[in-house]
């Protein structure tokens, strides 16, 4: 972990959030053009601080009051929350059941363990670059998904700092949609149904799904890299024995074959061609799924009032930044390669001093001195994709204000897109 010591956070967030938070596209973020009245002072913050106090319903009048306050409290952890009916801070002051979550964003939480089941290589809170492509897959898959089939344009990918991702869904209409349409994402976005208990966790039927169909053709190519030689999924009796247990009944007659076969990729071969014999099973399909498609968790997305853990939040037990992840060089993330707060405290402390000629204006105001400071660091590549997605997100904004006063001045302009999708099952 780059020598971080969990020791060391009261030393270094004072120093973090004084010089490399990125406030600036941070609240422009949040505040989404300011076009509706009160909109980020409506927004509920939580604060996880030393020794696990944890401060709910904390909003503020403006980012830069934001600022003070987290350069004040220095929080161990952020959690952003939903827009509210009247400001979290007031809720106490407003009639009971009045206050009520109005707006969020779609967010996903996609967890490593939850993958235990089908990854060799590491568990619980461990991750490598073995498994990490899970992740990679998993962002494949509801990416295309929430462009192609729900007409999503802003979704910001996270790395949650330890052993996962999130994904922030930024959409005006998205935000606006109820727990049952958020659920109905989620089930139509979920295929691997069932407990450690349940032993086949995917089951496909004709006709199948687009959704299915394009997600397979993703999953496909990274499987034998991953499961058969990565996880080694048909290496040993006790490995292959759970996959064999994925297939119909008639096929187990080829476990007298596999010790024959030299490794996984082998032995697959072998039951894809037992497979192809038995149609119209879906085994094989089946089974890609089960070891490589997306794990959601179901209540952090359909819940308006769920909080989520806040990009640039610094992880406490492994000091890693929760940094945006750019999908153009996805294939290239390294979990392990993310800065800690630790290293870029370092790297703040022996960056070259800037020549006095830089400085023309003494008194330049303090935002202008903290882009400098995280440009110095291996923090400034990280914030360079959060500021792309903010911008993008004020360019399509100003696009829709455009759009708005033509048709209001009788232009020939479209309808405004609205998201609909289709469940697998419907």
């Amino acid at each position: 972990m780059a020598g971080f010591e969990p020791g060391s956070l009261p030393d270094l967030l004072p120093l973090y959030y004084r010089r490399l938070f990125p406030y600036g596209p941070y609240g422009r973020w949040l505040s989404y053009g300011v076009v509706v009245k009160n909109y980020f002072q409506r927004r509920e913050f939580s604060f996880t601080l030393r020794d696990d106090i944890y401060v709910r319903y904390q909003s503020f009048n403006s980012p830069q009051e934001l600022e003070k306050e987290m350069q004040k409290m220095n929080p161990y952890k952020i959690d952003v929350g939903a827009v509210y009916s009247h400001r979290p801070s007031q809720r106490n002051t407003v009639h009971m059941g009045a206050f009520q979550a109005q707006e969020k964003e779609l967010v996903f939480d996609i967890d490593m363990t939850d993958y235990d089941d089908v990854r060799r290589c590491c568990s619980s809170a461990e991750i490598c670059s073995k498994c990490w492509t899970l992740m990679t897959i998993a962002i494949r898959v509801i990416d295309r998904a929430l462009v192609e089939d729900f007409g999503v344009k802003h979704r910001l990918w996270v790395y949650s700092g330890r052993r996962g991702v999130h994904c922030w869904v930024c959409d005006d209409s998205v935000r606006k949609w109820s727990c049952a349409m958020r659920a109905a994402a989620v089930e139509y976005l979920t295929l691997v149904k069932g407990g450690s208990e349940t032993v086949k966790k995917v089951n496909l039927t004709d006709p199948i799904h687009p959704f299915i169909s394009h997600s397979l053709s993703l999953v496909e190519p990274y499987f034998e890299e991953y499961a058969l030689v990565g996880q080694d999924i048909l290496g040993s009796s006790e490995s292959w024995e759970k996959v064999v247990a994925l297939v119909p009944e008639y096929i187990l007659c080829l476990l007298r074959e596999f010790p024959k076969k030299r490794d996984s990729v082998q032995r697959w071969e072998l039951l894809k061609k037992k497979m192809e014999k038995c149609k119209p099973s879906h085994a094989e399909s089946e089974i890609m799924l089960q070891y490589c498609f997306p794990r959601l968790d179901i209540n952090v997305s359909r819940g308006v009032n769920h909080l989520l853990k806040s990009p640039f939040s610094v992880h406490p037990k492994t000091g890693r930044v929760s940094v945006p992840i750019d999908l153009r060089k996805l294939e290239q993330f390294d979990p392990l390669a993310v800065p800690t707060i630790s290293c870029l405290c370092r790297e703040l402390d022996t960056a070259p001093e800037e020549e006095d000629g830089e400085k023309e204006n003494e008194a330049e105001p303090e935002p202008k001195r903290r882009t400098r400071d995280y440009k110095k660091t291996s923090l400034a590549p990280y914030v360079r994709v959060f500021e792309q997605f903010v911008e993008e997100m004020d360019k399509s904004r100003k696009g829709e204000l455009l759009k708005k006063s033509g048709r209001d001045r009788g232009g020939d302009w479209a309808g405004q897109f609205i998201p609909v999708f289709n469940h697998p099952d419907s």
